[in-house]
């Protein structure tokens, strides 16, 4: 199942530990502070366990959407190049 992962986190450090853990799962970085991919549910509970481990008790706002096959088909994307000179 499709998910996406989505953070706020002010602190450096903790913000690069949750990127690495969603990296570390195969997700896809899609925007500065946002990763989607493709894990079973229990791989989803699994991460959002690593995720909130790893913010420990620092500031930050995290969330993990899980999205089934009909609403991962109808998303819509844009994506340019830097260079549309």
């Amino acid at each position: 199942m499709q998910c996406l992962l989505i953070y706020d986190i002010p602190d450096d450090r903790a913000r690069q530990k949750i990127a690495d853990a969603c990296l570390d799962y195969g997700l896809q970085r899609i925007q500065y502070s946002a990763f989607c991919g493709d894990l079973t549910r229990t791989k989803q509970r699994e991460l959002f366990s690593v995720v909130r481990q790893r913010l420990g008790k620092k500031s930050g706002n995290i969330q993990l959407f899980p999205l089934n096959e009909q609403s991962w088909s109808g998303r819509r994307v844009i994506e340019q190049g830097g260079n549309n000179g």
